[in-house]
């Protein structure tokens, strides 16, 4: 049995989740804690993961701590896997969840807001595994979950600056996953499509996004299940609605009518 194998029950097993005050990364700590992990929530926002964290105890019979974190900050994220390993015990399961987007022109974007994007979506993702991988490496044993999106694979009209950081997401993974298979780690990327979040309140300006595309918006919980469920599997993706996984695979065959669809037909920004 390899060390991400023996992570198939989660049982007293550590579970870190960023982004994790609302949204998707909420709905991960509820679902890890489902299955009696000690659940470690970390954001920005400590009064509501204080909240979530409360709701994990309950869930799990177990600890569950709240951790306020800014992960564009190297040295926050240094000193919170720091505090962990030595107070509370070995992070088994790494969810890098935080993130943030915005639905603007390339040519009209904010650069600050895009050297922010890149330093959220990106590089805090990367110094988080870092730090992380390092201690999994030791003991041979680990899960490290990177949510990505579709948009890294599909690309439409005012995605640009989003969809590359989910880009490089899924690029590092894909390359990190092979480095770190014969050290007991595996590495899953989940590329979702919009989810029902809070995540569009900054990224839609105009209100409209998610009631334009109804049909494709996912359950957080639903999905957050399905994302738990993976770790132990050593599974490298989950794509989500399987709609836009097929849309993928049909635009890597016919690229011109895929551009030709996601500039007219599926642009709904």
């Amino acid at each position: 049995m390899t060390g991400y194998q023996e992570l198939k029950s989660l049982r007293n097993r550590i579970v870190l989740v960023t982004g994790a005050s609302s949204g998707l990364g909420e709905q991960v700590a509820y679902q890890a804690a489902l299955k009696k992990a000690i659940v470690i929530v970390c954001a920005r926002r400590k009064d509501k993961l204080e909240k979530v964290a409360e709701v994990c105890r309950k869930l799990s019979g177990r600890l569950s701590l709240a951790y306020e974190l800014d992960v564009s900050d190297p040295a926050q994220i240094e000193h919170v896997v720091n505090e962990v390993e030595s107070s509370v015990g070995p992070i088994d399961v790494l969810v890098n969840n935080a993130g943030f987007g915005l639905m603007e022109n390339a040519v009209d974007f904010p650069m600050d807001i895009a050297e922010k994007m890149f330093r959220v979506n990106v590089l805090g993702m990367m110094y988080l595994t870092k730090y992380t991988a390092l201690q999994m490496a030791e003991r041979q044993r680990g899960a490290i979950i990177n949510v990505a999106s579709i948009a890294a694979k599909i690309q439409t009209p005012k995605s640009a600056v989003y969809s590359a950081s989910k880009a490089a997401v899924l690029a590092y993974s894909n390359a990190l996953r092979l480095e770190v298979k014969e050290l007991g780690i595996s590495v899953l990327t989940v590329n979702p499509g919009p989810v029902q979040t809070h995540f569009f309140d900054f990224a839609d300006r105009t209100g409209h996004y998610l009631d334009n595309i109804s049909s494709f918006v996912l359950d957080p919980e639903i999905l957050a299940a399905k994302i738990v469920n993976t770790i132990g599997t050593g599974k490298r993706e989950l794509n989500r609605p399987l709609v836009m996984e097929a849309a993928y695979h049909a635009y890597q065959l016919f690229p011109r009518v895929g551009d030709f669809l996601t500039s007219t037909l599926f642009n709904k920004k």
